[in-house]
């Protein structure tokens, strides 16, 4: 080892110029992390390249800085990081594009390694005196490539890549064997077919180079330096907090809520409202700011109008009573993402030169701002929808700076907003590479899967002792849950019962740190469309070996208590990995009639004998019944406690025969649903009692904080103008009030209060039991002290999690450790937040995608003469220019202006009718009136009045679904549409996606008959890229996650009905 000194050239707190010397030591024998290596390097830890390849690339301390985005592709492989080139993208591109890099290396999916070239012995080059900075790292990184390829014995040529033409000139014909090349040279000699990666290379570079072209007028306020705005937030100064833009009034309202105990302002209870774009001072939503209060007399209050598309009401009447208000003064840090924006029409199109033009590009998220991008192909991609990312935003200019990474499609095209949606919300979905297929078991018709027999000699055998069967929507094929029930000999305080809740063993075949098992991490969930799921694993798991199948040996990880058959007490818990085979796979509707005693038909009982048929009907009657009788019990406990039961949508999911979906129809709801459901949220809490017993500070738990009580004030005064008193000082009062809250009238009354309850709550979220003291373990939606998820792993990582936490608690009672490290408190809880935030993109991406194929239903009606625009709505709240409404028929919730932009407001003729006429408009707790020269007109809480449908078109944003007036009474449907058996809103919603799948399939059909190809997917393509069909159960548990109840207990696939409580979170 050898000895040096190394000079650092840094800023002091107070801007000054510091020189530090620092001891810097070389070694002479460094990890190179090759296959390929001859001196036996200590490779053993971290990633190993791959001798296969046809040369190792290494990008030169630009490339690194400026082109990542370029490396990030997985198809470029062999990439050798310097530590020269990682140390300059930490120093001039901060703590976030540092982390990406890290991220980067550590991910084995990516072909890359970090080279340490800096303590290398013979490859470290002292800076010289007066040489400038980016001269010597490129010094660096070219001495580095030579040691490299030495060391490897010439064995793999190396390539340099570098955005310095001179470096080019000087290092080129240095050396054989180490080539030097100009990225754009080096894409289009060895990555012809990579064309994206190539035309983002152009795009980023055409975005350095026309960087700082902007005048030198200042447009906004010098961002403070970060040691000041530190100071600040210690000092109770500025406020630390997330901006969030409120996206009906983009241009004018962000609000940023403080985290932290960082806000020593006593007066300062809520949000901080930043007014204009001015005081946002170029903060984009989702930043991490630091807010300056503005003095008293500046104070604004939140606007409580609604907003009409890009119009907005002005003036006091329509704003809250003053709050905090400020400005924001520094970025903490920056959270962008890739923002998907539509091109202008070419007379929106600022020439720039003769070779490109600058735009003004609209994103698709109205919270973010225009986007100028410099481009080649701006006529090309009028009215496309582009991915574009944002590179700065300096203070000389009024719209940031971007480049362009992908091209959509046209707006407009089903497939485009779909990929829209998903790039919106951050989903990355990729189809599953060849190396993570590898890891699958084998199992095809030739080569069947079958039990391996050690599995058998370390498993509890349930195959021949248990009657195990599942019970999920028709036609579910990824059943993740089954049940066993079943008489044991009684024991000294009488008869006892045993219940069994069996669950995929995912885990089996999904080692933990493997690919497949880094690609279900980073996606968290299984993503579900309107039209389509994108599935966490791949299909031979989800839908074959860990599917729960009827009548075929399968693994399960079980709970099983044994249980006082008459209070339900537990005598004894059981945990362990089982072999199960199904006897029956049960559909809801056929489980639900073996209970009422109907006449059923049982598929697998249809070829027996009768009299063995009518015994083990019997059996599996008696079964349900029992089950039946234990989930009342069970529930009944979870009521005392307070467990709430609020609204949520519910669909049931009908298929034709090739798997994809029709319609979305309102689920009738059956008790089995609620059996099969409770049954799976005890499992899910004795789970959690046992892995935070086992593992106190790194158990993966899932708690549901209280929500805040001023989040309550309109399910309060809406219930008050009812004649309701709501109750929301604990859960048990909240489950109380709601529960008295019926009006016999109207159904509907007590439905819209629930919906408003559900508003109120905060989310439910997974934490790691270490970073959280223990009385805020407790889930206030289910009333139970601990709660986790055990139930999905098919379709959620954190289930699989649980799992192996289950797991190693189990060997740990044996006496035997883990036989893999768990990972830190620290760890846990980063994965926690990953998920958590993958959940809220998964619930919100399948929120915009129903609204999308709501507007395609109704684009194409006219409004004015198809009756299935017209509707019956309900109001449950009353703003400043109108009310928010609910359309059972459709499932439908929106806004109903009373005044238009012209000031006229709605006027009701004599015959109910509505029109627009001059006048004024009053606002009350519970109702809105308007006045004109025909007299006055009152809108109450809670009336059924009568509402045409339309959609608004947008080009640059998603349309939207606009709600008119017709009348102030309620809709009376035509006499043939009252009479059929279906329900309305069944037939609302059956109408409504039938037919945008219809028209869909219709016009990719043609589009796939103008390119000559098959319109459908190859058999490769469905089973190993993505599904087009969701899956039955799995629909009705996320759909259902947007209510509180969680019963997504049930697992995915199968099991039972609804899903987590992750409650809704408050709607802005």
């Amino acid at each position: 080892m050898i000895k040096t000194e190394k000079v650092l050239h840094l800023k002091s707190s107070r801007g000054r110029k510091v020189r530090v010397v620092r001891e810097h030591y070389l070694r002479e024998h460094v990890p190179c992390y090759s296959s390929l290596c001859q001196a036996q390097c200590a490779n053993a830890e971290g990633k190993v390249l791959s001798g296969e390849v046809t040369h190792y690339v290494m990008p030169d301390a630009g490339v690194a800085r400026d082109f990542m985005e370029i490396l990030e592709f997985r198809e470029i492989q062999g990439i050798v990081f310097t530590q020269t080139a990682c140390q300059a993208v930490q120093h001039s591109r901060g703590r976030r594009q540092y982390n990406r890099l890290r991220s980067l290396l550590k991910d084995p999916r990516h072909h890359c390694i970090l080279f340490a070239n800096e303590f290398q012995e013979y490859s470290y080059c002292p800076r010289e005196k007066g040489e400038p900075q980016y001269k010597w790292q490129t010094r660096c990184v070219y001495h580095a490539a030579v040691w490299y390829h030495d060391h490897l014995a010439g064995l793999k040529p190396v390539v340099m890549i570098t955005e310095d033409q001179t470096a080019v000139a000087e290092y080129s014909s240095l050396n054989c064997g180490v080539y030097v090349l100009c990225t754009q040279e080096y894409l289009q000699t060895f990555w012809p077919e990579l064309q994206a990666a190539l035309e983002l290379y152009c795009s980023i570079a055409q975005s350095l180079q026309e960087k700082g072209s902007e005048g030198t007028e200042r447009e906004y306020t010098e961002h403070l330096p970060a040691e000041v705005l530190e100071a600040g937030i210690k000092s109770g100064r500025y406020i630390q907090g997330t901006l969030n833009v409120n996206k009906h009034r983009a241009q004018h309202e962000a609000f940023v809520r403080f985290e932290g105990s960082s806000n020593k302002s006593s007066e300062l209870n809520s949000d901080v409202l930043v007014c204009g774009g001015r005081n946002r001072n170029r903060a984009v939503h989702g930043d991490m700011v630091a807010v300056e209060l503005l003095p008293k007399g500046e104070w604004r209050g939140r606007t409580t109008a609604l907003t009409e598309g890009q119009g907005e009401e002005k003036g006091d009447e329509t704003q809250s009573q003053p709050m905090a208000t400020g400005r924001v003064v520094g970025i903490l840090q920056r959270n962008w993402r890739d923002y998907v924006v539509t091109f202008p029409p070419k007379e929106e199109t600022q020439s720039q030169s003769r070779n490109s033009q600058r735009i003004l590009a609209t994103p698709w998220d109205q919270r973010i701002p225009k986007i100028r991008i410099s481009t080649q192909q701006a006529d090309k991609l009028q009215d496309h929808r582009v991915i574009v990312r944002l590179d700065s935003w300096d203070s000389t200019s009024l719209y940031p700076n971007g480049h362009s990474v992908r091209v959509l499609g046209r707006a407009g095209e089903l497939e485009t907003e779909v990929q829209t949606i998903l790039i919106e919300n951050c989903i990355h979905v990729p189809p599953f590479s060849e190396a993570q297929l590898g890891e699958m078991p084998v199992s095809s018709p030739e080569s069947p899967w079958s039990v391996d027999p050690a599995e058998v000699i370390t498993r509890r055998d349930l195959r021949q002792t248990h009657l195990v069967f599942s019970v999920d929507p028709l036609g579910c094929e990824d059943v993740d849950d089954t049940l066993s029930i079943r008489s044991l000999p009684p024991g000294p305080r009488g008869e006892r019962l045993e219940l069994g809740v069996h669950i995929a063993d995912v885990t089996h075949f999904v080692k933990e740190g493997s690919l497949t098992d880094l690609e279900a991490r980073a996606r968290a969930t299984t993503y579900y469309l309107a039209d389509r799921r994108y599935d966490m694993l791949p299909a031979v798991l989800s839908a074959d070996l860990c599917s729960l199948l009827g009548g075929v040996d399968r693994y399960a990880m079980s709970v099983m208590w044994d249980l006082d058959a008459q209070t339900l007490a537990v005598n004894k818990v059981w945990y362990g990995r089982t072999l199960i085979q199904s006897s029956y796979q049960l559909y809801y509707e056929l489980a639900q009639a073996l209970l009422n005693g109907e006449e059923a038909e049982v598929p697998e009982l249809a070829q027996l004998p009768p009299g063995e048929r009518d015994a083990k009907l019997a059996q599996l009657t008696q079964a349900l019944e029992t089950l039946t009788h234990v989930a009342r019990q069970l529930r009944a406990q979870r009521d005392k406690g307070g467990a709430l039961e609020l609204e949520g949508v519910e669909v049931r999911a009908q298929l034709d025969e090739d798997r994809n979906i029709t319609a979305l129809v309102p689920r009738q709801p059956l008790e089995v649903h609620e059996t099969v459901a409770e049954c799976m949220i005890y499992a899910n809490h004795w789970v959690a009692r046992k892995i935070q017993e086992s593992f106190p500070q790194q158990a993966l738990l899932r708690h549901h904080p209280p929500p805040r009580q001023e989040f309550f004030n309109q399910l309060q005064d809406s219930a008050r103008a009812r004649g309701f008193t709501i109750d929301t000082r604990s859960n048990k009062a909240l489950a109380d009030s709601l529960d008295r809250a019926v009006d016999p009238r109207d159904p509907l009354v007590n439905r819209l209060l629930r919906v408003m309850a559900t508003m109120a709550m905060s989310n439910a979220l997974y934490f790691s039991t270490g970073a959280c003291p223990v009385d805020q373990y407790y889930h206030y939606g289910l009333a139970l002290d601990r709660y986790t998820h055990f139930t999905s792993p098919i379709r959620r990582y954190a289930d699989m999690i649980v799992h192996r936490l289950l797991t190693a608690a189990i060997a740990m009672e044996k006496g035997a450790g883990p036989a893999k490290a768990l990972a830190s408190n620290k760890e846990l809880e980063e994965v926690a937040q990953q998920i958590n935030n993958k959940n809220r993109a998964a619930q919100h991406a399948q929120k915009v995608s129903t609204e999308l194929f709501q507007c395609l239903y109704f684009r194409e009606k006219d409004p004015e003469t198809d009756e299935r625009c017209v509707a019956d709505a309900v109001i449950y709240t009353i703003r400043a220019n109108g009310m928010l409404v609910f359309i059972p028929q459709y499932g439908l919730k929106g806004a109903v202006y009373l005044k238009n932009r012209e000031g006229q407001v709605v006027s009701e003729r004599q015959d109910g009718g509505c029109d627009w006429q001059t006048g004024s408009l009053q606002r009350y707790l519970d109702r809105i009136t308007t006045t004109t020269a025909a007299g006055t007109s009152t809108f109450n809480l809670f009336q059924h009045i009568t509402v045409r449908i339309s959609v608004q078109l947008s080009r640059c944003h998603s349309d939207t679904i606009r709600l008119e007036v017709v009348s102030n009474r309620p809709h009376q449907a035509p006499e043939t549409q009252v009479q059929t058996s279906q329900p309305q809103g069944a037939r609302g919603r059956s109408q409504l996606v039938q037919e945008v799948v219809r028209q869909a399939e219709e016009a990719s059909q043609q589009a796939e008959e103008k390119r000559g190809r098959a319109s459908k997917l190859s058999e490769e393509e469905r089973e190993f890229r993505q599904s087009k069909c969701p899956n039955l159960y799995s629909l009705l548990e996320e759909v259902r996650e947007l209510a509180l109840l969680d019963l997504a207990a049930c697992g995915a696939g199968g099991g039972g009905l609804g899903a987590a409580a992750q409650a809704c979170a408050t709607s802005a």
